[in-house]
């Protein structure tokens, strides 16, 4: 009976342990989280803090018994290092687990900025369960929080304390908000627009120190000092594989698989936020801390432990927030590509910002914040790797009518692979 270990109680895991027992029922699978709670989602949690659902809305299966009735062997503990060789792993407690199949689904750690004081009462990561119950203790109507980090995550952790009623400041280490999904105007927008629901933002600005007190005091470099009954720490997340340290099993930023999800050690998968798994369509390697992105690749691993050959057809670059309301969406290489063009239209008084990036007549990224209307279009064109003719000189002079330059050749050079394919059939 081949024994199958799963690092990772998030989604990445459940998916891979129920993918196994579907194909393989007579196998094994230990599924290993470091947590005392039933795996849940950590994307759940800012509902949980809004107050939309309870803890056990954040569970990613709602029945007690699911793990059991799939004889799915649950395990509270956290990696401390893997011996491929000996095809063990090794957990705190001193404790041991032998494997045929190894998935690492271990996902992020929260990024620890060394500040003074980060550790002190009050001050809270937004990761986990016992995060999201202190900062429920703490983030009541009136109370003055302060957050550092105003990416991805941050501005959804932001969402939920704004609708608290707290008294909200974001401090962003980077010249504008999101950085790594936006552009300056894009970043820029959503900050003009954070402001006027009366959110303090201080970008290119870190903490100094947090000092005692109640409230805290907290120091900001560009002179300010805030005083907070609250202080979020929410400045990125980082693939946690420290464990892997002299286990032989190739890293990057994450974990390095192939088109299969397998590392370079033969019996040993990744999948989720710390897989650096293989793109096809850009030829590399990428962590894509994304949920979609964990779903697919814990499928395709899943599969290939089970010795059923698949493939991971892609890894989706793709980012849709909503921030207090205003929507903004990142596609493909949104910084563009040296050599190629950008077109860029902004619309200060509607708070809309489009940008698309050219590689030849193929658009290969995009910014856009307040389009709600056909924004599956963008996603089509730079995913398709749709080659626009002349649509590409239109658009260069109109980005807005991505919509019409979709239908005239997206759809135009499907139907053209459809006959094709038809021809050779």
């Amino acid at each position: 009976m081949t024994h199958h270990v799963i690092l990772g109680a998030g989604p990445a895991g459940v998916i891979a342990a129920e993918t196994i027992r579907k194909h393989a029922p007579a196998d094994r699978i230990t599924l290993v989280g470091d947590e005392p709670e039933p795996p849940y989602s950590r994307m759940a949690i800012p509902y949980l803090l809004i107050g939309h659902i309870d803890e056990a809305g954040t569970h990613l299966r709602k029945a007690a018994d699911h793990y059991d009735r799939l004889c799915i062997e649950r395990v509270q503990g956290r990696a401390t290092a893997v011996d491929a060789a000996a095809r063990t792993v090794s957990l705190d407690g001193d404790r041991t687990l032998t494997y045929d199949r190894l998935l690492i689904a271990t996902g992020s750690r929260p990024a620890r900025p060394p500040v003074p004081g980060i550790d002190l009462a009050g001050v809270h990561h937004c990761w986990t369960l016992a995060d999201a119950r202190a900062i429920m203790a703490r983030a009541r109507p009136g109370a003055r929080v302060l957050q550092l980090g105003a990416g991805f995550i941050g501005c959804i952790i932001m969402e939920a304390l704004q609708q608290r009623g707290v008294a909200l400041t974001i401090v962003e280490m980077g010249d504008r908000m999101v950085p790594r999904m936006m552009g300056p105007a894009a970043g820029g927008m959503i900050r003009d627009w954070c402001e006027a629901q009366g959110v303090a933002v201080h970008t290119g600005t870190r903490l100094e120190a947090i000092e005692r007190g109640a409230p805290l005091c907290v120091r900001l470099s560009n002179g300010r000092h805030v005083e907070a009954d609250l202080v979020i720490i929410a400045a990125g997340v980082k693939p946690a594989i420290g464990f892997l340290e002299n286990s032989g099993i190739r890293c990057l930023q994450g974990v390095l698989t192939d088109e299969h999800m397998e590392t370079n050690v033969p019996g040993v998968f990744a999948a989720g936020d710390c897989a650096e798994a293989f793109d096809k369509v850009s030829g590399t390697t990428i962590v894509s801390a994304i949920q979609p992105n964990a779903a697919d690749q814990a499928r395709v691993a899943a599969l290939n432990m089970v010795g059923q050959r698949a493939e991971l057809r892609g890894v989706t670059q793709i980012n849709v927030l909503d921030t207090l309301g205003l929507i903004s969406t990142s596609f493909g290489n949104w910084q563009g590509v040296p050599g190629g063009d950008r077109v860029e239209r902004v619309d200060a008084q509607h708070h809309k910002v489009l940008s698309l990036c050219f590689d030849g007549d193929v658009m290969v990224g995009c910014n856009s914040v307040g389009w709600t209307d056909h924004i599956g279009a963008l996603r089509g064109l730079v995913e398709g790797k749709v080659r626009l003719g002349a649509w590409k000189r239109e658009l260069m002079q109109d980005p807005t009518r991505f919509m019409a330059a979709y239908l005239a050749t997206a759809q135009a050079q499907s139907r053209w692979a459809g006959a094709a394919d038809t021809r050779r059939r």
